[in-house]
């Protein structure tokens, strides 16, 4: 039996393809970036026939450098930028919109009006989420509002709604030629529509958003032999796909946290920290999100705490592509090296307002503390200090609902490649940060869901074996160090909120 099985991890910034073998070990990969389309403050766009057309080519080219065909294959794992809303024509595959993606605000009100009635408390309870700009459900909401004939061809059945694991899965089983129209359960358990308790949509919170159901996919578990079907375009060949996963329960897996109480916080576009609590769902009240972390096969679904930001390692991109102070990520760490601190200058980046713990839509970036003396270094490093604090809160809201304090911090996605800022972030935390072997760990847990599924792992236990650790930092800060950049780092976010008043 074949033993290397493909990820393909679509993610918000671009789409990459990895090859894994049975070791967890990367043997090939191809990535490729996609347009951030912004229409206004506020708006973010993506093309889906773009990533699309991107996911055939980066498919294509990592089976090619790996000098392999669909024939070598075990299984096909999918993971994916979550929350993103799509809705296309089911007989000519063309999106009706843009995608609108998990960090646009254009729904601000339409969420706020539905918190303000009262209802927003029936979300809470079913879904687990509050009701918020970031999540799915009101993205098609508004779509079904704003775009010209949506709504009849929705009632009619022509219209097809997903998030981006349903987009590519449709496409990738054949499209307009009978795709299937699926989404997993952790992708489910993000559109605000879902019963978090029985894993169904929920007639409620459809009829709470106005969505006919015949738009909504089939909900199925994150890694099944059966459930996804096998690939009709992309691979030369038909493979089965194995799994699919949200990117941050992807990292779960990929970081192994599958018994209660492991957690990892994942550094890309945003930063996303999860804990395993089993197959109970806990409720927070410090401002985390209750969701699905897995379901394998027939087994009971795992669930998760969640705390998650919005801009991360984005803000990094926004010092290359709208300041142009740097010309890469590794250009910003280089900058960044070159002051011994910030000089008490904070950049606190709410460009999608602040998401966990705060959940302030209100809320808008600022840079404080500035004087003459601040450079372009000075900003670069406050960039960094800013995804290490926001982490921190999460950490600190993690704690209080979960009773357990964290002795240690497991961390992976593209972020944690700058020492410097894994540095801080233990300087912050007072906690030692791992990073392991295989840093892209979301790709990774979608490869290990779709193995699974086939045979190629016996059991979830046996990704144990292949987690390794790469490094670790130590805090290098004293306790008073600690506790007054935090304390200037709460006053810098207090200066962000109130902003937009509508």
């Amino acid at each position: 039996m074949a033993d290397l099985v493909a990820a393909i991890d679509q993610g918000t910034t671009s789409t990459r393809c990895i090859l894994f073998d049975r070791a967890g070990t990367a043997v090939s990969s191809h990535q490729i970036e996609h347009d951030q389309i912004m229409p206004r403050a506020g708006w973010v766009e993506h093309d889906p026939l773009q990533i699309w057309q991107r996911t055939e080519t980066v498919v294509q080219q990592s089976m090619a450098a790996a000098g392999v065909a669909a024939s070598d294959l075990a299984a096909v794992g999918l993971t994916n930028q979550r929350e993103t809303t799509i809705v296309w024509d089911r007989r000519t595959g063309q999106p009706y919109h843009n995608a609108i993606v998990w960090q646009d605000t254009r729904t601000a009100q339409l969420v706020g009006e539905l918190d303000r009635s009262g209802q927003g408390d029936l979300i809470r309870e079913r879904a687990g989420i509050p009701p918020a700009t970031y999540f799915a459900g009101g993205k098609l909401a508004w779509l079904l509002r704003q775009v010209d004939g949506l709504r009849a061809a929705a009632e009619s059945g022509d219209a097809l709604f997903g998030t981006i694991d349903t987009w590519l899965l449709w496409n990738l089983t054949g499209g307009v030629d009978g795709g299937q129209h699926l989404t997993d359960v952790t992708n489910a358990s993000r559109t605000m529509l879902m019963n978090l308790a029985d894993l169904r949509w929920d007639p409620d919170l459809l009829e709470l958003f106005d969505i006919p159901p015949q738009l909504l996919p089939e909900i199925v578990p994150s890694s099944h032999p059966e459930a996804f079907g096998t690939t009709r375009s992309a691979f030369g060949g038909e493979v089965v796909i194995g799994g699919v996963l949200g990117d941050q329960h992807a990292a779960m897996v990929g970081q192994v946290c599958l018994d209660e109480g492991e957690a990892k916080n994942t550094y890309g576009t945003g930063n996303f920290l999860l804990v395993n609590t089993g197959t109970e769902i806990v409720r927070s009240s410090h401002g985390l999100l209750s969701t699905v972390c897995y379901q394998f096969g027939d087994e009971p679904a795992r669930y998760a705490l969640e705390g998650s930001i919005a801009v991360t390692g984005s803000a990094i991109q926004w010092l290359r592509d709208q300041l142009g102070i740097v010309a890469s990520a590794a250009e910003a760490d280089r900058l960044a090296r070159t002051v011994p601190d910030t000089d008490g200058l904070y950049f606190v980046p709410a460009f999608s307002g602040l998401f966990a713990p705060y959940w302030r839509a209100d809320a808008r970036g600022a840079i404080v503390g500035m004087t003459r003396f601040h450079t372009a270094a000075h900003l670069a490093r406050a960039t960094l200090e800013s995804i290490c604090y926001s982490s921190y809160d999460l950490v600190k809201a993690m704690e209080a609902d979960s009773g357990i304090t964290m002795t240690s911090l497991k961390v992976d996605g593209g972020v944690t490649k700058s020492d410097l800022t894994m540095q801080l972030q233990a300087d912050v935390l007072g906690l030692d940060v791992i990073r392991p072997v295989v840093p892209e760990t979301t790709a990774l847990g979608a490869g290990y869901a779709a193995g699974l599924a086939v045979g190629v792992w016996d059991t979830a236990e046996d990704f144990r074996a292949n987690w390794h650790e790469d490094r670790r930092w130590f805090s290098q800060i004293d306790a008073d160090a600690r506790a007054a950049g935090i304390a200037h780092w709460h006053k810098a976010v207090e200066r962000t909120l109130d902003w937009v008043e509508d």
